[in-house]
């Protein structure tokens, strides 16, 4: 009888296994290609789950033109401002120049120098071959907190749309509704859960020794060889799980609306939430995290053929 074999379960994909060092995480805006001019990217926070009553519209589906039932995500997309301006230079920032009137909130969450940077009009052609912007979300129109989360977002378009864009948005609230549509695809990137110190066994996936197992059940069976002497990183151990940083792919967007102008039922009393009072916008599917975490809604990475062809029409939410 061949020996049983059960290598460890963990995906080196994800290692090491540590919580993040912040909640919004880094993007690499290059890779994201957008048709559209403007922003890649928008902070959002999550709102909470619903089951979402609508009429499927896809065409070869079985249920196409039959009301289906389907699980959604509600986020809560707080208007944005622009913080600054980067200009790049062979991938390094040679210039930023603030904003005039930053929020107060920002205070709270960074130093902002006395001297603004210059003057966008002044900036030649040949300083910089890319430019992006820093953003912040208007938080205090929702009552999720008071200080607002920042993060550098890419834009769209050549040097001059780039340019453009921000000359006509600095010192504007700039909206979600503007530059993601109805029906369009999106990726999330934030945080999962926490879930704190876990052992091998929820942490890695391995399987319960026997019971009469000496010096534990829920553990390896072995740390290692006497030779060499020591315990590799591949041995499946107790430690953090949870506040990881994942990439959600292929979202499609079913409604979004402005509680507003069109108020509704399922916009107040969320569980550990509260009530939106800003746009919102109702996903297909789970993302990750706990109800008002931030993230990064952004274009997608990679379309997938299947999820870009769903059509749904909303009808409501329970």
């Amino acid at each position: 009888m061949p020996s049983k074999k059960s290598p460890r379960k963990g995906s080196l994909q994800y290692w090491p296994r540590k919580r993040a060092a912040k909640f919004l995480p880094r993007v690499n805006w290059n890779a994201i290609n957008s048709d559209t001019k403007g922003l890649k990217g928008f902070i959002c926070y999550k709102a909470g789950m619903f089951s979402a009553y609508l009429k499927d519209n896809t065409p070869n589906s079985l249920t196409k033109g039959k009301k289906v039932t389907i699980p959604t995500t509600l986020i809560e997309c707080p208007p944005m401002k622009i913080f600054s301006a980067r200009f790049y230079k062979d991938k390094i920032v040679v210039k930023e120049i603030l904003a005039e009137n930053p929020e107060k909130e920002l205070k709270r969450k960074i130093k902002i120098p006395k001297k603004k940077g210059g003057n966008l009009d002044e900036m030649k052609k040949e300083e910089f071959d890319d430019v992006s912007v820093l953003c912040y979300s208007v938080i205090k129109k929702t009552g999720i907190k008071k200080t607002p989360d920042m993060s550098e977002i890419g834009l769209g378009g050549n040097i001059d749309e780039k340019i453009n864009f921000i000359k006509e948005n600095l010192g504007k609230e700039m909206h979600f509704t503007d530059f993601f549509r109805k029906g369009g695809l999106i990726d999330v990137r934030g945080l999962t859960k926490g879930k704190g110190l876990q052992g091998p066994v929820k942490r890695f996936g391995i399987r319960l020794k026997q019971h009469k197992s000496e010096k534990g059940v829920r553990r390896p069976g072995s740390l290692g060889p006497w030779h060499p002497a020591r315990v590799t990183f591949r041995v499946p151990m107790a430690g953090q799980l949870g506040m990881f940083t994942r990439v959600s792919y292929n979202h499609n967007i079913i409604e979004n609306g402005n509680s507003e102008k069109n108020p509704q039922k399922f916009l107040k009393n969320i569980k550990n939430f509260g009530e939106i009072k800003t746009e919102f916008s109702i996903l297909n599917g789970s993302i990750q995290g706990p109800a008002k975490r931030q993230m990064i809604i952004t274009y997608p990475l990679r379309k997938s053929k299947k999820q870009e062809k769903k059509s749904y029409e909303f009808i409501e939410l329970r």
